[in-house]
């Protein structure tokens, strides 16, 4: 499963975008089947979402819970193909998006 958070008034307008950018990358990059997109959304208000400094309000932490055994080059694999897709796609600047998988 794939969770999602943002900033609602940033994220509910991309959510389509994201699960399409999201699911493909997971499609090329781990090779999961075309009908196994598990993600959940979770807008915030803004006044519960605190992120790091530097960052702006499109900040978004995409978690991903993988299987294990993964091989850190397929890891690493991923999130380079989603900071490139979710910026070129979604417009969504690499320094905004944050990966976690577990």
């Amino acid at each position: 499963m794939i969770v999602i958070y943002g900033i609602k008034e940033h994220l509910n307008p991309v959510k389509a975008q994201l699960f399409e950018v999201i699911h493909g990358c997971m499609q090329s990059v781990l090779g999961m089947s075309e009908n196994k997109g598990a993600h959940r959304f979770i807008p915030m208000d803004a006044e519960d979402f605190y992120y790091p400094g530097g960052r702006t309000p499109t900040y978004t932490v995409i978690g991903i819970n993988t299987m294990q055994g993964r091989a850190p080059e397929t890891q690493k694999a991923l999130i380079k193909e989603l900071f490139n897709r979710i910026e070129s796609v979604v417009g969504i600047s690499p320094v905004d998006v944050e990966v976690t998988l577990k």
